[in-house]
């Protein structure tokens, strides 16, 4: 199945999971180190859903992380 951007469901799916799990631990280090997933590849997929979706789920900077109100 696609989801209307052209994106495999699961896919998707995963990708809610991995936000939820940067949610959960207050950042992409920690979620990293929590779940053995590469934080390069959390931020990615993050930012495919974000893009999938069409609002920004995240404010990042180097050293802040806050989930925006859509988030």
């Amino acid at each position: 199945q696609w989801d209307r951007a052209g994106g495999n469901l699961l896919q998707s799916f995963d990708d809610a999971l991995f936000f939820e799990a940067v949610v959960r631990n207050n950042g992409f280090g920690a979620a990293s180190r929590a779940t053995g997933i590469p934080k390069s590849k959390l931020s990615r997929r993050v930012k495919q859903l974000e893009d999938r979706l069409g609002v920004r789920l995240i404010e990042r900077t180097t050293h802040r992380f806050s989930v925006t109100e859509a988030g």
